[in-house]
């Protein structure tokens, strides 16, 4: 007799093994999912999300945003092979897609402690160790970015390729992302030049959000984690052997080579 939790851990399975096979160049991505694999909620999605990362080994950052101040965020952790330093030369066979977005990441020193609401956001900020800029690649592995079920793409590491950290800067409790502005280049041309806005609010709001999440989820922040925040300048997509970069006005410049 076949019960409702054998299904859901053989459809997350089956997601699971669906993008690993994409991931890992034993499949092709597919235009749309077939309805069983689409996770129903939240929590399947991020069950799927989990199945990966007891494949893809220790998680070394996160992302983490939300479609306006008020929405509950939602989150995905980012794993060593998808995480680079500034300068990078990004490998041809990493992304398909290769959305570029300039956003802003915070370090972690140290892991938050989880005190009751009222005192969890100084927590938070107590465990900080740097701010930084970052491009983050959007990438699928999906035939498109945008052609499945959120839920589908929220389990499919909310679409992230690949993320490139720029600069510390470590004197951080001065700094505030809505003064910023940040000028994106492809090819060391001007494509972009906007004000450091983000959709989702107050940045520290996911990040305490993200605090409570992870642990919940037994992958507790720690230190060195980096946490990017959602994009500041959309999504600009470009071909292979690329040069990009994203220039801050209070937080440094970060490039990389898509090859």
């Amino acid at each position: 007799m076949t019960t409702d939790i054998d299904t859901n851990v053989s459809a997350t399975r089956a997601l699971a093994d669906h993008l690993m096979d994409v991931r890992e160049r034993r499949a092709e991505p597919v235009a749309s999912l077939v309805p069983m694999l689409i996770p129903s909620d939240e929590q399947k999605a991020y069950a799927v999300q989990d199945e990966i990362v007891r494949r893809l080994g220790s998680v070394v950052g996160w992302k983490v945003g939300a479609r306006s101040p008020d929405a509950e965020p939602s989150a995905a952790p980012l794993h060593r092979e998808t995480v680079f330093q500034n300068g990078a030369i990004i490998p041809a066979g990493l992304c398909r897609h290769r959305g570029v977005e300039a956003e802003i990441a915070w370090c972690f020193a140290r892991t938050p402690e989880l005190k009751p609401e009222n005192l969890m956001r100084e927590s938070v900020l107590d465990a900080i160790g740097s701010v930084h800029p970052v491009i983050e690649l959007v990438d699928t592995r999906f035939r498109e970015t945008g052609s499945q079920h959120p839920l589908a793409h929220l389990a499919d590491q909310q679409n992230h390729g690949a993320l490139i950290v720029g600069p510390a800067l470590r004197d951080w409790r001065t700094y505030d992302s809505n003064l910023e502005t940040i000028t994106v280049r492809i090819d060391h041309r001007k494509s972009v030049t906007r004000p450091g806005i983000n959709a989702a609010g107050d940045p520290l709001r996911l990040l305490v959000w993200l605090a409570r999440h992870a642990a919940q989820r037994g992958l507790p922040l720690e230190s060195g984690t980096i946490v990017t925040t959602g994009s500041l300048t959309g999504t600009l997509f470009v071909p292979h052997r690329t040069h990009v970069s994203a220039e801050f006005s209070m937080s440094g410049r970060v490039s990389a080579f898509l090859a």
